[in-house]
């Protein structure tokens, strides 16, 4: 295992012993997490780091890549399985055979479409291919292989691809979470009973309730400390406004998606992993390019433990500022303040009215207006319109300091 240091105790937010009560009408729901939950087999899901390490670590010591002249490659189906296609490698008569995903790549690199190369006879789609490589202007790509009894090729990308390997990502979030599991405060998240709306972080870790996953293309990784949760001022009825922060990170070292981490604080995970009540979203995000594994190690993984050992402070306090900013005391006020921001006229009678609704007087100050955006933007069903209003949610939000 992964050695690892625990971050500091904060006297700001001791642990609780048992569930707690929630608001979740408020900040922005995230849906990122409860896509991964919805879409992973049980192969898929890990029930704590250090198995999903172990996973993700053997098949990058099984792994080898190289660079290679594409003209000198050749395609044929297979011998004992004319149906599959095999690359052969300069220099020798090693057979190796594409994944589905490597095979989409290496037509992308050289033009072809994958699609259709598919409905083609195994023969055929050979032919095509093998022009596309000996046509093929960019001359080298680099092949990543991995021998498990019968050697195949995981990813095909450019000569200059910087490969950041899923265990390294891994490995930096054990460094301040241990196994996942509660050894540390990170943990998986618990689950938000709806009938009582109190959100519980003491729920076992199992192949439903897991946020840990790993694929053959990729990983993902969300994780929270909810059992320290945070107030930040106070509901409506004079009870505590409670968060917890979280974040959740991916990365594909076959190139199907950039690495990235999210930060955030939030109110509540469901059972079927949405983020209720989520507030100072920040997202960091890094393209496998040449110099990619300096930026993981320079920006990303001291990002992740620097949010993971901080201080709530400058989070309260910006909750704070934020209710403190009175910007309209009249209707017309409110009116003028929401309209100069581009929100629309339909938009701004919405925003108002579900201030008005949820917290039982219309909105003066900046954190009436970010919620009653963020109420509203939920309620959009088209993305973009929701992200946009959500984005100008976050900027308001960020005006306040």
């Amino acid at each position: 295992m992964i050695p690892h240091q625990a971050p500091p105790s904060r006297a700001t937010d001791d642990a609780v012993s048992g569930a707690y009560a929630v608001d979740i009408s408020r900040g922005q729901r995230l849906g990122r997490a409860s896509s991964e939950w919805f879409a992973r087999p049980d192969d898929e899901r890990y029930l704590s780091l250090s198995e999903l390490y172990s996973a993700v670590r053997g098949r990058a010591e099984r792994a080898r890549t190289r660079v290679l002249e594409t003209q000198a490659l050749r395609v044929e189906a297979g011998r004992d399985h004319p149906e599959r296609l095999s690359l052969i490698l300069p220099k020798s008569d090693e057979r190796i055979a594409p994944t589905h995903w490597s095979f989409s790549q290496l037509c992308g690199l050289v033009g072809a479409p994958a699609g259709y190369l598919r409905g083609l006879p195994a023969p055929l789609a050979g032919v095509n291919l093998q022009h596309g490589l000996l046509d093929h202007r960019a001359e080298l790509i680099k092949t990543l292989e991995m021998d498990d009894g019968r050697v195949e090729l995981r990813a095909v990308t450019g000569p200059d691809y910087g490969r950041i390997w899923d265990h390294e990502l891994v490995e930096a979030v054990m460094r301040i979470a241990g196994n996942g599991t509660g050894d540390t405060r990170w943990k998986v998240p618990g689950v938000l009973d709806w009938s009582i709306m109190t959100h519980n972080p003491f729920v076992e870790v199992t192949k439903d309730t897991t946020t840990l996953y790993a694929s053959d293309r990729d990983v993902f990784l969300f994780l929270v400390d909810d059992a320290h949760p945070i107030e930040a001022g106070r509901l409506p009825n004079g009870e505590p406004d409670l968060y917890f922060r979280g974040f959740y990170c991916w990365n594909s070292e076959v190139g199907s998606k950039t690495l990235g981490i999210a930060t955030f604080y939030l109110r509540a995970v469901c059972m079927n992993r949405n983020i209720w009540g989520a507030e100072g979203f920040q997202e960091l995000s890094i393209r496998h390019s040449k110099f990619a594994a300096r930026r993981f190690a320079a920006q990303a993984a001291p990002a992740l433990e620097t949010f993971a050992t901080s201080s709530s402070r400058d989070f309260v306090t910006g909750i704070a500022a934020a209710r403190a900013a009175v910007v309209a005391r009249k209707d017309e006020e409110r009116e003028t303040f929401l309209r100069k921001r581009g929100f629309s006229k339909t938009d701004t009678g919405k925003i108002i009215a579900t201030v008005l609704s949820e917290e039982g007087h219309p909105p003066e100050s900046i954190f009436d207006f970010v919620q009653g955006i963020t109420a509203v933007a939920r309620e959009k069903p088209h993305q973009d319109a929701r992200l946009e209003l959500e984005a100008k949610a976050g900027r308001l939000l960020a005006s306040v300091g």
